[in-house]
């Protein structure tokens, strides 16, 4: 039966990939399942080699344009130019009811004339005019008188270097309908087409070839050339790369100095911030000498006294929670503050502070004893607290009984030392100690004696004094006094603060 199809023009569709062939049946191998074309055109373009196999597999679509008469199938004329004689009408395979394979008819415009063979637009043309019917009978004739191949690599390597030969060098390279599938399908034969004698029988012996490797020799050997060389190791498991933080620079331009700050008198404490720069303490001598010279230059009390309740308000703030206490949702739960002042400067600079902080929504009681004259500065700073919503007490009874959530320290004063010896001061420190909440003092002094109010934190004001234990953590804010008033009084100064006005401060 194939032997009948012997020197048949046909047309061979092998799908977007491989393209569109025709020629003249040579050969069909119904044992190896392929069929051979001779003087074959690819696309319209006369192929370089004689002879084109195909596979049964590469076949989507058979077409046969002309079927020889006896006598006929040896004798293979140019493709071009075969002349088709009442017989060379145009040909579909085709499968009738009863499964037997049958000749559909296609006529042409002149049955005499020389007729060339389409190229591939031309195909085109001639398959819109099929129905799909006509196309799925033709690719079962196939099917049936051909039966599939197996998988083999020889074929598409001989078909790969004929197309890329044959192609013309003006001609545009077809393009690929489907998402690369025949980049896909060759990148699977490459991976997958390996005939399966070709797989060796035994595993790759992992362990034994592992086993051929002495790392420590290995390592030997280049610590050995590096140490002769001089240069620097880079694979000596022993030694540990260095390593470096979020903001520490790798290239240093020049070495840091973190002594900055130099006092003209001997520092009995030394303090450091959190990036290493040394902190010196001064007397309090030298620190009211700085804030009067500050003052002198424009730096005056009622400037000095906000923006020590400005810092001091900040550091309170965060202390009490910051953004997850104090956000529209804890309504309900405001921090409670209890500000303890005495009548003197210090206690207008915790006065400042429960101000600012009445202003973020913070219950402030203010206790401040009463006498028949206050400082200025002090009328002043109650003058502002009473337009908040603050609360101010001048009897210790009217302190609440309850814990608060922080309590502020202003009562101590340097120059006022005697107010220690007063009922209040003793019963304001009784209700400090007793209430238990953690203590904030705002530039404490420094105590010979032990101090009645122990602090958790301490607040110092421009540069901090020698102050010892009780103090509890030290922080240091800054006032705003310029360097040159740091020079005026022997004091070589560089800001320690970076970024911030408020810095905590470790002892060195």
């Amino acid at each position: 039966m194939a032997t009948d199809w012997l020197g048949s023009i046909v047309s061979i569709n092998c799908g977007d990939s491989l393209g569109v062939y025709q020629g003249r049946v040579s050969a069909v191998d119904q044992v190896s399942q392929t069929i051979s074309l001779t003087r074959p055109f690819h696309n319209g373009v006369k192929c370089l080699v004689p002879e084109v196999t195909f596979r049964a597999g590469d076949i989507m679509e058979l077409k046969i344009l002309e079927i020889p008469g006896p006598g006929e199938n040896q004798h293979f004329g140019d493709l071009h130019q075969t002349e088709l004689g009442p017989s060379g009408i145009g040909y579909q395979v085709g499968i009738n009811q009863n499964g037997t394979g049958r000749l559909v008819k296609k006529p042409t415009s002149s049955s005499s004339a020389p007729q060339n063979i389409p190229k591939r637009t031309d195909v085109k043309s001639q398959d819109a005019a099929v129905s799909p019917q006509q196309q799925l009978c033709s690719k079962s004739y196939v099917d049936r008188h051909v039966e599939p191949l197996s998988q083999s690599k020889s074929f598409r390597r001989r078909h790969n270097s004929w197309s890329s030969s044959s192609r013309h060098p003006n001609q545009a390279t077809p393009k690929k309908s489907g998402l690369k599938n025949g980049q896909m399908k060759n990148k699977d034969d490459e991976c997958f087409g390996d005939d399966i004698e070709e797989i060796p029988d035994t595993d790759f012996d992992f362990e034994g070839n592992l086993a051929l490797f002495d790392k420590a020799a290995v390592f030997e050997e280049i610590d050995t050339y590096e140490r002769r060389s001089g240069t620097r190791s880079r694979g000596i498991p022993n030694e540990r790369p260095t390593r470096y933080r979020h903001d520490e620079n790798i290239l240093e331009s020049e070495p840091i100095v973190y002594r900055r700050i130099t006092v003209p008198h001997n520092v009995s404490k030394e303090f450091c911030t959190d990036s290493g720069l040394v902190v010196p303490s001064v007397s309090y001598e030298l620190h009211k000498k700085l804030l009067s010279v500050a003052e002198k230059h424009g730096l005056t009390l009622e400037r000095r006294l906000e923006m020590t309740g400005v810092c001091a308000s900040q550091m309170a703030l965060t202390l009490l929670g910051g953004p997850n206490r104090l956000n529209p949702k804890n309504v309900h739960q405001r921090p409670t503050v209890a500000l303890l002042c005495g009548p003197h400067v210090k206690g207008a600079q915790g006065i400042s502070c429960g101000r600012h902080l009445a202003n973020h929504d913070v219950q402030v009681i203010l206790f401040l004893p009463n006498f028949v004259k206050m400082l200025e500065s002090i009328t002043n700073e109650l003058s502002l607290f009473s337009k908040t919503q603050g609360q101010q007490v001048s009897s210790l009874k009217d302190l609440p009984t309850s814990p608060v959530d922080l309590v502020i320290n202003c009562l101590d004063c340097p120059e006022n030392a005697f107010l220690r010896d007063q009922p209040w001061y003793k019963a304001a420190v009784a209700w400090a100690n007793q209430n238990r909440a953690p203590v904030l003092s705002i530039d404490p002094p420094v105590h010979e004696v032990e101090q009645g109010i122990d602090a958790k934190w301490s607040l110092a004001l421009g540069l901090p004094l020698p102050l010892g234990e009780h103090a509890g953590r030290v922080y240091l804010c800054d006032i705003g006094i310029p360097q040159q008033v740091f020079q005026e009084v022997g004091i070589n100064y560089h800001s320690p603060f970076g970024c911030k006005f408020v810095i905590p401060l470790h002892s060195a």
